[in-house]
């Protein structure tokens, strides 16, 4: 299981990483199948952590949350877009 957690709070999923914070801020609301969809709407890693490949980690494991509580995802913003498309495993996820 990634480090990745889920902070209700913020509305956000975030990733601590050498003491900086990526972050997927989004949106939750109940599906269908019994569990959520969460438009995720903004992810963003610190001018530091650019380039090191954090975001993406941030991304593995919000699909191993959503998985893990059968959640569907809607990425609206584009770094997850391509993120998912780029990984097409992790297409039966998407809402």
């Amino acid at each position: 299981m990634s480090d990745v957690t889920d902070n209700t709070a913020h509305n956000q999923y975030e990733l601590s990483i050498e003491g900086e914070i990526v972050f997927a801020r989004y949106r939750r609301q109940p599906n269908a199948q019994g569990g959520d969809t969460v438009a995720i709407l903004h992810v963003e890693a610190p001018v530091a952590l650019r380039g090191t490949g954090a975001s993406g980690r941030l991304m593995q494991g919000i699909i191993e949350l959503a998985r893990a509580k059968n959640e569907k995802l809607v990425p609206l913003c584009s770094y997850a877009a391509a993120w998912m498309k780029r990984h097409p495993e992790t297409a039966d996820l998407l809402a």
